[in-house]
């Protein structure tokens, strides 16, 4: 069996060179928000003099500005002075920043070295890290993971881009820990020396092309989670995934394989209705794929990363096989909120892309009434055509994007744009018939409208209740 490296150990010598990079060293971190904040506190308390800098004004931050002045941190808001870059030894950056903004510009031309949280927590960390990317179902694997490991009773924190900054959990972990990080294109792209044992990349499709120049930049981002790997790591692939030969190629690490489509050795793939490990000189039945909780093709294809990862932590199979019943996935997520009057409504928030709202098509039953838009991240809404014609009943459409959706798949159904998405909401219902799903799949950003994915979620969810408290179930 290809087995988790564990006789690495984090050693007294080790452990004083990463922290020769933080005691006494003048940081400044770019970025007020959870990964900002965690990670001055985090860096405070092991003698690092910070400065936090926002672009947000004072008074949107006052419970975050008085813990930075009860820890004695120094900060400044409505935007960045010379104080960043000046007499620093080095800047980190939010992974919301992009490095085109000026302030991070000038810190380049002053030979500043700039980081990502993610490169920085992981100096303090002395446990194995898992680092799970991919275009979708990042959090889903990685929160399943995080639950197959407490199940089997290890020691494990689940973070990064989930929404727990690595820099809350990252030196409260022993050796013997598990550290599993969600890991998305920002946070990769500014790490140095970031080295996760185990390593997976779920898939690859465009996302973020108004952040990126193009796809190309994209992925490359995503593939530096192997950048620091050597043959003593492992890193996880996506048979089914068109650019996975040409990445195995390129990698120093040991690879395994998953796969929903076909056999693959070594590696967790699916034959005859189960989910099947040959990591081990004999195959092994997991689960019957028809038990597992979380359902459609891509969490089938997540199930399989996920188990793949726990059988490379000697996780139990039996253990495995009853956290992928139990799961039932994550919030904002293909969230079943409620069945009012025979019509189901499904919060997916999290559908940020297009990749993403094409799988919720293939999964959610039809007839659809689909709520889409928000802010447009550069990619084409035409590979979700043939969905929206056969299964999509009514497109409402909301945010910056509507007149971009509407140009591009407003011929395939009857389109409406709404105002807000309450009003959407309303929309919805009012269209709706018994056995017919409501589904928010934006496709789309939601800083044209919301704080993030999570507010937007949470404000599809309220009206939700609002109109099953006023018609009932």
């Amino acid at each position: 069996m290809i087995s988790f490296i564990s006789n690495l150990t984090y050693t007294e010598k080790q452990s004083q060179k990463k922290l020769d990079r933080i005691t006494g060293k003048r940081v400044a971190i770019i970025g007020m928000a959870r990964s900002g904040l965690a990670l001055a506190k985090l860096l405070k308390s092991y003698g690092a003099k910070v400065f936090l800098s926002e672009l947000k004004s004072e008074d949107k931050l006052k419970e975050d500005i008085k813990i930075l002045e009860k820890l004695g941190i120094e900060w400044e808001c409505g935007g960045h002075t010379d104080q960043v870059w000046t007499n620093k030894d080095y800047m980190v950056i939010s992974p919301g920043v992009p490095d085109n903004i000026p302030v991070v510009q000038r810190a380049q031309s002053q030979n500043v070295p700039i980081f990502s949280e993610i490169e920085v927590a992981s100096w303090l960390c002395q446990a194995k890290m898992v680092g799970i990317t991919g275009s979708n179902g990042k959090t889903t694997t990685t929160t399943l993971v995080g639950e197959i490991l407490k199940k089997a009773g290890r020691e494990v924190a689940v973070a990064g881009n989930v929404g727990n900054a690595f820099s809350n959990v990252a030196d409260s972990l022993s050796e013997d820990g598990t550290a599993v990080l969600e890991l998305s294109s920002f946070q990769l792209e500014k790490i140095s020396d970031f080295k996760p044992q185990i390593a997976a990349l779920l898939n690859l499709s465009p996302d973020h092309l108004d952040r990126y120049t193009n796809y190309d930049a994209y992925v490359a981002a995503k593939l530096r989670i192997f950048e620091n790997q050597t043959e003593e790591d492992i890193a996880v692939l996506n048979a089914d995934d068109t650019l996975a030969e040409k990445i195995k190629k390129g990698l120093k690490a040991k690879t395994i394989l998953f796969s929903t489509k076909r056999e693959i050795k070594p590696g967790v793939f699916v034959r005859n209705g189960n989910l099947v490990s040959n990591l081990e000189s004999k195959e092994i039945k997991i689960i019957p794929a028809a038990e597992i909780g979380i359902k459609g093709p891509h969490n089938l294809s997540n199930a399989a990363c996920a188990a793949a990862i726990a059988l490379l932590r000697e996780v139990e199979p039996k253990v495995i096989a009853s956290t992928l019943r139990e799961f039932k996935g994550v919030e904002h997520r293909l969230e079943e909120v409620a069945t009012i009057r025979g019509v189901k409504f499904i919060n997916d928030s999290k559908a940020t892309n297009v990749d993403s709202v094409w799988y919720a098509l293939q999964s959610v039953p039809e007839p659809v009434i689909l709520i889409a838009g928000g802010k447009d991240k550069g990619s084409s809404y035409n590979p979700l055509a043939d969905f929206v014609r056969e299964k999509v009943k009514l497109l409402i459409l909301i945010g910056q994007a509507a007149p971009k959706i509407r140009k591009e798949l407003g011929e395939m159904t009857k389109t409406i744009e709404a105002k807000s998405l309450e009003e959407a909401v309303e929309l919805a219902f009012k269209n709706s018939e018994p056995k017919n799903t409501v589904l928010l799949s934006p496709a789309c950003a939601s800083f044209d409208m919301f704080e993030n994915f999570e507010h937007r979620g949470r404000v599809f969810k309220q009206k939700v209740r609002e109109l099953q408290e006023k018609y009932g179930k």
